[in-house]
């Protein structure tokens, strides 16, 4: 029997359940024993995940193709360390308070590494690890954060319909259209046997 080939996504993008220990964000927080989840829980989640080729990020027609396809027609980059992001403190706890946008969050690492952490469908935290080459859409109205892991370097490319809104609602913001129109097609699964309820 043949051995299935494995996702090349797999190579740049890990998921996993965190921990609750209040030690520096930037360590991998991994349960003991570990609980790795698949690339498939993650799209679960309306978690969309791709591997691209970041040394051409500028010819790549995988790239361009996906961006036609979704409509991403706003593009810019932001590098994230002490040396590039002015008041590079403060912004990393903003980052990493929880909050959701109103729209998807696109997100292309082309250098470095970081890590998006997301509520699973129990209110428990996925941290995933994005490397360079990862491509990660999260969607509106889903609860995260982000930090930067060990090495303290991301640079990544940001994409979005039209005109970008960064604008994150910080937790408690379930009464916003984006976050209940997320409960009824990933939660509630409308049309599905199972209800979970997420939106305390």
């Amino acid at each position: 029997m043949a051995v299935p080939d494995k996702d090349p996504r797999e190579e740049v993008i890990q998921a996993w359940y965190m921990d609750d220990s209040n030690e520096d964000q930037r360590l991998p927080h991994h349960l003991d024993p570990k609980q790795y989840l698949s690339l498939q829980q993650l799209d679960e989640l309306g978690v969309l995940s791709w591997r691209l080729d970041a040394d051409k990020y500028e010819t790549d027609e995988e790239l361009k193709k996906i961006r036609r396809d979704r409509n991403y027609s706003y593009m810019d980059f932001c590098e994230v360390c002490p040396e590039k992001l002015p008041n590079y403190e403060e912004k990393i706890k903003n980052f990493y308070e929880e909050h959701l946008h109103t729209d998807e969050e696109i997100r292309y690492c082309v250098a470095g590494s970081g890590y998006f952490d997301v509520r699973d469908l129990n209110d428990k935290w996925i941290r995933i690890w994005v490397k360079k080459g990862a491509m990660i859409v999260l969607p509106a109205g889903i609860y995260h954060r982000f930090t930067l892991d060990s090495d303290n370097y991301i640079k990544a490319m940001r994409l979005f319909v039209g005109d970008p809104v960064w604008t994150p609602h910080n937790r408690p913001n379930d009464h916003l259209p984006a976050r209940k129109e997320y409960l009824k097609i990933f939660v509630e699964k409308e049309g599905g046997n199972q209800t979970i309820n997420a939106a305390a």
